[in-house]
C-alpha cells in the first residue's frame, strides 16, 4: 500500500528583526488579542512545529494556523494585519462635513446663542446622529462656554516668577505660607428635611433655604507639607487679619523665615499691618497679581472645603458651621498632603502670551 503524502510545507524562517518584532507584539498588553495570537502562531511555526501541533497548543483549528502561515510567507509581517473591508459606502460627502463645521464655528441660529444638535440637523438636512458624529470627531461642543479674566497688573511677570519660584524652589530654613480669607460663608438650613439617597434615587433637598448668619475663615496653607492653620472670625477687617497673623506667629517655630503669599486686598495693607510686619523682619510678603487668585494655592484648599463640607452641608447656626469647618481642618491636618505645582513661570507666561495673541487675532477678525 502506497502512503499518501500531503501538500509540502514551505519552510518558515524568520529574520532577527522579524522575530524581535513578533515577540514584542506577544508581550505587549495593548495589542489586540487576535493580532498577538497570529504572532504567536508564526513564532511556533518558525520553531518547526506543524500547523496541527500549533493549533493544538494554542487552541485554534489547524486550518487557521495554515491560513496565517501562508499569508506570512507571502507578505511577511504585513500579511498578519486584517485586510480592509469595504463596508457600507459613505453617504456624507466631505463638502457636507465642511459645511457643518463652518456653520458651527462661524454662525449662530436665529433664535439662540449657539447651535444644538437638532437645530443644526434641521438647518443642514442631515440626521442628528450624523451631526453628533461630526461634532465628536472634530471636538466641537457649542453647548459649552467658559469664562476667563486676564490680569492687568503691570508687574504680572515679576510677581508670577517670584511666587512660582517659591513653589518650585523654596528657600532654606524658611516657611512658605499661602494666606487668604474665605469671607461670608453662610450657615444655611433647608426649609424641609433632606431626603437621603436610596438605590436609584439621589439625595434630594429643597431649593430654598434659611439663612442663619455668616462667618469668615482665615487660612494659611504650608506649601511644603499641606498643613493648614485656620480660624473663623465674625468679620474680615484688618483687625481680624492682624489677629490671624498673630495666630500664625504663635505657631511658627522661631528661627525660621516666613514667606507669606497673599492677594492685594485692602485689609492686607493697612498701616497697622505694615507696622506689625516691619517689626518682624523674618516675615517676607509676596503679593499675587491682580485677578490671579489661581496662583495662590490656598484657593485650591478652599475649593475642597466648599465641595466636601459647605456646599451640601446643613447648618442651623453659625456655631455649628464653625464647628464643622474646624473639624474639617483637623481631619485634613491628620494626614496633610501638599499640592504639587507642575508649571514653571516660563510655561505659564508662554501660555498667557499664546492666549493674548489668540484673543487679538479674534478681535482683529471681528473688526
Amino acid at each position: 500500500m502506497v502512503k499518501r503524502l500531503g501538500r509540502p510545507i514551505a519552510p518558515l524562517n524568520l529574520s532577527a528583526d522579524e522575530r524581535a518584532y513578533l515577540e514584542r507584539q506577544v508581550r505587549r498588553h495593548r495589542v489586540p488579542r487576535s493580532f498577538s495570537d497570529r504572532c504567536r502562531m508564526i513564532l511556533r511555526c518558525a520553531d518547526g512545529l506543524s500547523s496541527k501541533d500549533v493549533g493544538a497548543e494554542l487552541g485554534v483549528h489547524e486550518h487557521t494556523v495554515g491560513k496565517w502561515r501562508r499569508r506570512f510567507l507571502k507578505d511577511r509581517i504585513d500579511g498578519l494585519f486584517d485586510e480592509a473591508r469595504p463596508g457600507r459606502p459613505r453617504t456624507i460627502e466631505d463638502d457636507q462635513v465642511a459645511e457643518v463645521i463652518e456653520r458651527t464655528l462661524a454662525t449662530t441660529p436665529k433664535d439662540a446663542t449657539h447651535w444644538s444638535i437638532r437645530s443644526m440637523a434641521k438647518e443642514t438636512g442631515l440626521s442628528h446622529t450624523t451631526i453628533r458624529r461630526i461634532w465628536t470627531a472634530f471636538g466641537l461642543q457649542p453647548h459649552r462656554s467658559e469664562t476667563f479674566k486676564l490680569s492687568t497688573d503691570p508687574l504680572f511677570v515679576d510677581k508670577v516668577r517670584d511666587i512660582v519660584g517659591l513653589y518650585l524652589s523654596p528657600p532654606d530654613r524658611a516657611l512658605v505660607l499661602c494666606v487668604d480669607e474665605k469671607s461670608q460663608i453662610q450657615a444655611l438650613d433647608r426649609e424641609q428635611p433632606v431626603l437621603p439617597m436610596m438605590p436609584g434615587v439621589p439625595e434630594r433637598r429643597t431649593h430654598n433655604y434659611i439663612r442663619h448668619g455668616t462667618t469668615s475663615l482665615f487660612a494659611a496653607l504650608d506649601v511644603a507639607s499641606g498643613f493648614v492653620i485656620g480660624k473663623c472670625y465674625k468679620r474680615h477687617r484688618a483687625t481680624e487679619f492682624l489677629n490671624f497673623l498673630k495666630e500664625i506667629d504663635s505657631r511658627v517655630p522661631e528661627g525660621l523665615d516666613v514667606h507669606i503669599i497673599m492677594d492685594n486686598y485692602a485689609t492686607h495693607k493697612t498701616p497697622k499691618i505694615k507696622a506689625w510686619l516691619a517689626r518682624r523682619p523674618r516675615y517676607n510678603i509676596h503679593f499675587t497679581p491682580t485677578s490671579a487668585s489661581w496662583i495662590n494655592q490656598v484657593e485650591r484648599w478652599f475649593a475642597e472645603l466648599t465641595r466636601k463640607k459647605i456646599q451640601r452641608g446643613v447648618h442651623r447656626s453659625v456655631r455649628q458651621l464653625e464647628t464643622d469647618i474646624k473639624a474639617f481642618i483637623d481631619a485634613h491636618n491628620e494626614n496633610p498632603k501638599p499640592y504639587r505645582w507642575v508649571k514653571s513661570a516660563d510655561e505659564i507666561l508662554a501660555a498667557v502670551k499664546r492666549f493674548c495673541q489668540k484673543a487679538d487675532d479674534t478681535l482683529c477678525s471681528e473688526l
